[in-house]
Order: C-alpha cells, then structure tokens, then sequence
C-alpha cells in the first residue's frame, strides 16, 4: 500500500509542479501580448508625431528630417497624378468607381490633427 501512496503523493507533485509551471507561463503570454499593445500604442503616436511635424514643417524641416519629408512630398505628388490619370482614364473609358475594387490611398490631411489626450504629460518610454 505504501508503494501506491507514494506513487500519489509523487503524481500529486508533478501535477502541482505542472499547474505551478503553466500559470507562469500563461503569466508571460499575457504579459509579452500586453507588450505587443503597448509598442503597437508607440508606433502609432510616432506615426501621429510624424503627421504633425511633417504638417507644420514639412515645406521647411530641419535638416535631419529633410529627406524623409521630401519623401513624403514625392509620394504625394505621385499619388495626385495617378489620381488624374485614373480620372482621365474613366472619362475615356465610361468606367464608374462600381466598376472598380475598393483602394484606400487617402492622402493625410495637411493640418495637423491633435489627439485628445495631447495635453496629458506622459512617462518617458524608456528603450530595451
């Protein structure tokens, strides 16, 4: 009988170790998904920080900043004459926007746009 109580008591521990090991990691899947959240958060107010900028200096930036606004400026530009050209296009062709697939290509708009929150002080994001 003592054989069976230790084969239970040693099932008891390994199931226990088991439970123990799987809540952390469960821990540090939740904890590596709410990362992922908060960079996803960083990215996107960059994104907003770079609409901004490029809003209000983007015909006369700063030196470090020149050739990525130039950038912005060309493709801009392109997407307005690729627009004209689909214009001409469907005026030529009789084809109606129905015709088409849907196509997001909306340009950012040129003031910049505040976000809610832009008051707030936040904590500095610290970098790994």
């Amino acid at each position: 009988m003592a054989f069976f109580d230790e084969l239970k008591d040693k099932t008891l521990d390994l199931a226990q170790t088991g439970m123990a090991k799987s809540k952390q990691l469960m821990e540090i899947a939740k904890l590596n998904l709410a990362n992922s959240g908060e960079e996803d958060a960083i990215k996107k107010a960059y994104i907003e920080i770079g609409k901004i900028y490029y809003a209000e200096r983007g015909m006369a930036p700063d030196a470090a900043y020149e050739a990525l606004c130039q950038k912005i400026t060309t493709a801009k530009t392109n997407i307005e004459e690729n627009r004209n050209r689909i214009a001409e296009i469907k005026a030529a062709g009789d084809i109606k926007d129905a015709d088409l697939p849907p196509v997001e290509t909306e340009i950012p708009p040129e003031e910049p746009v505040m976000p809610a929150d832009a008051g707030t002080e936040e904590s500095e994001d610290t970098q790994e």
